[in-house]
């Protein structure tokens, strides 16, 4: 384990129960809203996993973990994505909060011992999406923008659900084409969500 983890961990006795752990880990580390919103999640994805003969276990697991990372605050990400030795793009040199996903695989990994490659995977883009995303990458991506850690209803949610209906790419697009049609609003324009952004509208256009 890194030693930047250390002081986030020395004080917690974990009980070898991945959910307890991950709550306990947030909870001792003053991130309880952070706990909840995993947890959720968790639960979110689970259900779309279900719906689209994705490994719920893994779809789960991967909800709890995706925002571990909260635990450092936005403006310590950079520093802390260098020191773990994380490839930093120039759009989370200008939006360090949007690196969180990239830090929570490595926690993911060295914390709470991971080793599933796909569970790493689609914690570090569950923000973002990526180019040849997984299916467990778009699940854990549409569960986490259903169950959002905003106040009030999400302003793309009807649009997000009318489309999950017809296959889990249309819903991860829904969410995608939503951002990218407010573009201009938005701090950076990850290059990840760019490639995910081309090509789900490719995908979607062929089979709607």
């Amino acid at each position: 384990m890194h030693s930047i983890f250390k002081p986030l961990t020395d004080h917690i006795v974990f009980t070898g129960d991945l959910k307890t752990d991950i709550r306990l880990f947030l909870e001792a580390n003053q991130c309880s809203d952070t706990a909840i919103h995993c947890i959720e999640v968790g639960a979110e994805s689970r259900i779309i996993a279900l719906m689209y003969n994705s490994d719920p276990t893994a779809a789960e697991t991967a909800g709890w973990l995706h925002d571990i990372s909260a635990v450092f605050p936005s403006n310590e990400r950079i520093d802390v994505a260098r020191q773990l030795q994380i490839d930093v793009l120039p759009e989370e040199e200008v939006f360090p909060m949007i690196i969180h996903q990239k830090i929570s695989r490595v926690m993911a990994r060295d914390i709470f011992n991971i080793n599933n490659q796909e569970i790493l995977d689609a914690v570090g883009c569950h923000t973002t999406l990526r180019s040849n995303s997984t299916l467990l990458d778009q699940v854990l991506f549409v569960a986490d923008k259903i169950s959002w850690d905003q106040q009030g209803k999400p302003p793309y949610i009807n649009e997000l659900n009318r489309n999950l209906q017809k296959s889990i790419t249309h819903g991860a697009f829904a969410y995608i084409n939503f951002l990218w049609e407010r573009k201009e609003t938005l701090k950076v324009i990850h290059p990840w969500l760019k490639e995910a952004y081309e090509e789900l509208k490719d995908k979607v256009r062929l089979v709607s």
